[in-house]
């Protein structure tokens, strides 16, 4: 396939950013969506001219790194990450627009890269658990419901990727956060700072200014994970839960 990419190119944080056309040929329909701007950056910098940044890591779809608005979809017009979205997705011939996350609270670093560290901060703030010292426990010490199992397990599979965010028209973060939230909050271990922990972690994610969330839900369509919306009014009851009894003591 030939294609022509219209690429968003900002040299730092502090620079005017501008998208710039390039054109690629020789395209296969089973390359990813990565791999494709590979073949672009071996012929710029051929060029001697400067590769196009962007993130990446596992090309797996599990680490959440490859952050990428294609033709103006969070990852593209599949569900799926932009490691895995293939060519065969678009046809000969097509102009695609790529563009790094939109949200105040992810600056962009440089053409495609922006500043997740917003995110690391919300699960500093509390997405942890109380450790023990001492050997680790068996794994059927602490039993627990399979529909509780069931609820935790399809939270943890959030990667973290932005991808909510970039589709929210709000830039919020709470689908992300609610994942982080009941993916420890139903199980026996997370129980210690229950409270705590959804209290702090959406003080944090207000202080790195995500918008507020309006339940549009574009968050649970862009996910690649497949977090479902209920996630953030399951985190909605649980913060008026904490504030209750916090309230009370």
């Amino acid at each position: 396939m030939k294609l022509t990419l219209r690429v968003w190119r900002q040299k730092n944080a502090d620079a005017d950013g501008a998208m710039s056309s390039y054109e690629v040929d020789g395209i296969s329909p089973d390359m990813s969506f990565l791999e494709m701007l590979d073949v672009l950056n071996e012929r710029l910098i051929l060029e001697g001219e400067d590769p196009v940044a962007f993130d990446h890591d596992c090309r797996e779809g599990i680490c959440g790194a490859c952050s990428l608005v294609i033709n103006g979809d969070a990852h593209g017009p599949e569900r799926t990450t932009a490691c895995q979205l293939h060519m065969r997705s678009f046809q000969d011939g097509d102009v695609i627009d790529v563009e790094p996350w939109r949200a105040a609270a992810f600056p962009v670093v440089k053409d495609l890269v922006v500043d997740r560290s917003a995110f690391d901060r919300i699960i500093q703030a509390g997405g942890y658990i109380t450790a023990p010292t001492g050997a680790a426990p068996e794994a059927h010490a602490a039993p627990v419901p399979k529909p509780d199992a069931d609820f935790a397990f399809e939270h943890a599979e959030c990667i973290g990727c932005g991808a909510c965010v970039a589709a929210c028209p709000n830039g919020a973060a709470m689908l992300f956060t609610s994942a982080k939230v009941n993916h420890l909050g139903v199980l026996p271990q997370g129980a210690p700072e229950r409270e705590t922990r959804v209290l702090d972690m959406v003080a944090q994610m207000d202080e790195e200014g995500f918008g507020g969330c309006t339940l549009a839900g574009e968050c649970a369509t862009a996910c690649p994970k497949g977090i479902p919306l209920f996630s953030i009014t399951s985190m909605n009851r649980e913060w008026l839960r904490a504030a209750r009894k916090a309230g009370k003591r």
